[in-house]
């Protein structure tokens, strides 16, 4: 990698021949999570989806969702790049490609997929490029995985919605979050599990532009 391709690794994803190698082992939590107290890494209640959510610094987004109804587990974890079974460390480097995201697992029959991303949405300013707010790099960008093209089509329309809503409120930027299919996650360390639960005074300023994403009407339209 040149050094300038080093200058600008805070803003610029690395190719997939740039990026970290990894390894072939997952990181094995040692902690079950600390507000659902289910293993991190156990099987997936049945009926449940899982939607991969990348709005800056995981530790405020996984506090956001894990007390919403119909949400059954959450996990601090990175996706969305090159290198398998990355270290924090790594990923803070911009070498590896991936962001910090929250697994959200959540039953549909409860919390549909549409209205929990307008949390997504509400939780962090989608419009900021590599970065949100003070925290700076490639890794807390916006990011939004899905499981497939069904889901995607519906994070698709929730984009669309929320892209209005700014735009009809003055908001000065455009959205930059990126969708995309890709099921690939891998957990981050223990200590960043629920951190904002665990560790007294811990605190996480990720904010939302303020203003509102409204859900869409039985027939399918966005509220205005």
């Amino acid at each position: 990698m040149s050094f300038m391709r080093l200058l600008t690794q805070k803003f610029e994803l690395p190719t997939a021949a740039e990026a970290l190698p990894g390894r072939a082992d997952p990181y094995r939590p040692g902690v079950r999570h600390a507000i659902f107290d289910r293993p991190l890494d156990g099987p997936r209640p049945a009926g449940c989806r899982q939607v991969l959510l990348g709005m800056g610094c995981y530790w405020g987004g996984e506090r956001r969702f894990w007390s919403l109804p119909g949400v059954v587990l959450t996990a601090a974890g990175y996706a969305g790049g090159h290198t398998p079974n990355p270290t924090g460390a790594e990923v803070a480097s911009g070498r590896t490609g991936h962001a910090e995201v929250v697994a959200v697992t959540y039953d549909p029959a409860v919390l549909p997929l549409a209205a929990l991303l307008l949390h997504f949405w509400e939780g962090h300013d989608p419009t900021q490029g590599m970065r949100q707010g003070d925290d700076i790099g490639t890794q807390f960008r916006s990011l939004l995985l899905l499981p497939d093209a069904e889901d995607l089509a519906v994070a698709e329309a929730s984009r669309a919605d929320y892209a209005a809503a700014l735009k009809a409120a003055g908001h000065p930027r455009a959205i930059t979050t990126t969708l995309a299919i890709d099921t690939r996650f891998y957990l981050a360390e223990d200590y960043q599990q629920q951190h904002l639960a665990r560790v007294p005074g811990a605190s996480c300023t990720t904010k939302g532009c303020g203003v509102p994403a409204r859900p869409r009407s039985a027939s399918g339209e966005a509220v205005t």
